[in-house]
């Protein structure tokens, strides 16, 4: 769809250089009340003797943990792009997305007309219990007011979220109620998912989006597989497309469910970790499941090795384009202060003993906009402009050629869909956001019609009686964006799915957002089109 589109071109990472001051010289004056570090012995590392001399005699005073705090990201920057220091006030936020949950009042929130509006009540969440509803507009935060001021979304978060147990005040304006409403909230824990959605793509299909690999992932897994196959499943489609990666053991548990015994999920190996290799056991419940799995470049890490493994066992289908090229291993460890440095100690190596990692030697910078480049050098559109090293030529368990140096490359490639494609349709969808604005004005009207709605077929034929593209054109009109006609033409396939699933969200969550967002999904109607013909990788 068109927001993949976009998430292509844009470059994925800006690649922050911190600067560090020069030293003066130092006073040769002896200053008595305070320690002569010069005449003594250095103990510890450089670093620390001239932090040392820095605190005690430099002729200002200066915040030495903000000195050290620049200077780490320093001592780091020419190893490779994925050793990483984490100041401790960000470890928090770090980590929740691979935990599986924070504290908070439980709601989706955006902002809307500088109005912070409520998306979506997670159900069985604190905010439900206390009388939350969707569309309703928070003002205040205790004694903060969120309404009305240039507030960024992190900012609006960090006074939402606090611990478990903790309470909360908002003050909120709901439609149809004259007077604001104060609710006291106690914060609760909230999970993040890791499985978007687990729905049924035809009679036999089913389809599973995989958004990372945190703690909880394999146990969503499960349960959405269960759902699936008590809806008639005969065959899964696993969509990695997007997935960072995440943590490496929930992977492999989760690949281990489509392998039979003693085969070899991958293995990683560094200067100081000894080779140590990851095996199926035998006990996987889909081993005969036909499979498919798709990627993009913006696949990487262990959503790689998943999809690496499934190619070298010859277990099923690759679909899409080539993945990212991340193939090293980071441990977090620990620093006394609370912050942490996410250390790369291995490379993993896949099946066929191919290691995925794409180059680093050229610098962080010529790292990330290898994306960039790719797009450029028409890779998105044509499978013949991908070149592989002929040194690293690979065998799969079945006799194959695979490719080691730069991500898997899929089996059945599918280009970037470009079809629909207009300057109208950035300045709705991406510069100005009319188009998701939209949707917010559409559910204020016909919230209550839409309430009683279980699924996104229903959903479907509820949303086909109105012109959704002629509305929201108006609408962006009214906020003033010009109406481009011919723009609206082009575009009006992608706009009106776009806008369908935008509502679908509001409705139904993801379980209305992916289905209606996947309709027309060029990757999608591939693989089912594979496995409708019977086609695995052999």
């Amino acid at each position: 769809m068109y927001n993949n589109k976009l998430k292509a071109i844009v470059l994925p990472v800006v690649i922050a250089l911190a600067i560090v001051l020069g030293m003066g010289i130092n006073s040769l004056l002896e200053r008595p009340e305070l320690p002569n570090v010069s005449n003594q012995r250095m103990v510890g590392s450089k670093l620390d003797y001239i932090l040392n001399m820095i605190n005690y005699s430099y002729v200002d005073s200066v915040d030495v943990h903000e000195i050290e705090e620049n200077a780490i990201p320093l001592l780091l920057k020419d190893l490779d792009p994925h050793t990483v220091y984490i100041p401790a006030k960000d470890m928090q936020r770090v980590n929740e997305e691979m935990v599986g949950n924070f504290g908070g009042v439980g709601v989706q929130f955006y902002k809307y007309l500088d109005t912070v509006t409520v998306v979506k009540v997670v159900k069985g969440g604190p905010s439900e219990a206390a009388g939350l509803q969707d569309g309703d507009r928070i003002v205040k935060v205790n004694d903060s007011i969120v309404a009305g001021r240039n507030m960024n979304t992190d900012e609006i978060m960090k006074l939402m979220r606090g611990e478990i147990g903790s309470d909360v005040r908002l003050t909120i304006v709901r439609h149809g109620v004259a007077e604001p409403i104060v609710k006291t909230i106690t914060r609760g824990s909230i999970p993040i998912k890791s499985i978007d959605v687990a729905y049924m793509r035809d009679d036999t299909t089913g389809f599973i989006r995989v958004k990372t690999f945190g703690m909880n992932t394999y146990d969503e897994f499960m349960m959405a597989m269960a759902k699936l196959e008590g809806q008639g499943m005969k065959r899964l489609i696993i969509d990695l497309r997007d997935n960072e990666g995440g943590i490496l053991p929930i992977a492999t548990r989760m690949i281990n469910e489509f392998l039979p015994e003693g085969k070899l999920i991958l293995y990683t190996q560094g200067k100081a970790s000894p080779r140590m290799d990851y095996n199926s056991n035998g006990k996987g419940k889909y081993q005969h499941l036909p499979l498919t799995v798709l990627i993009n470049e913006a696949s990487a890490s262990a959503s790689e090795i998943f999809a690496g493994a499934i190619q070298d066992n010859d277990r099923g289908n690759i679909v899409g384009r080539r993945s990212f090229g991340k193939g090293l291993v980071q441990e977090q460890r620990m620093l006394p202060d609370n912050s942490a440095l996410r250390l790369t100690v291995a490379r993993y190596y896949i099946p066929s003993g191919r290691s995925i990692q794409k180059p680093y030697d050229g610098g962080k910078e010529k790292y990330y906009s290898d994306i960039y480049q790719r797009l450029l050098h028409g890779e998105f559109s044509q499978k013949d402009s991908i070149h592989f090293d002929e040194n690293l030529k690979f065998q799969t368990v079945g006799g194959r050629t695979v490719y080691g140096g730069g991500g898997i490359m899929p089996d059945v490639f599918v280009p970037e869909d470009t079809v629909g494609f207009s300057y109208y349709l950035i300045d709705v969808n991406q510069k100005n956001q009319y188009l998701y604005d939209y949707t917010f004005y559409f559910m204020d009207h016909h919230r209550s019609e839409t309430k009683d709605i279980k699924d996104y077929k229903q959903l479907l034929k509820y949303l086909n009686r109105f012109d959704l593209v002629n509305e929201m054109a108006d609408y962006a009109a009214g906020r003033g964006l010009k109406r481009d006609e011919q723009g609206i033409r082009a575009s009006r396939a992608i706009m009106n799915t776009l806008i369908k699933a935008f509502i679908g969200r509001h409705v139904l969550d993801d379980d209305g957002f992916f289905p209606i967002l996947y309709l027309d999904d060029k990757t999608i109607e591939t693989a089912v089109r594979e496995q409708a013909r019977g086609v695995q990788a052999n």
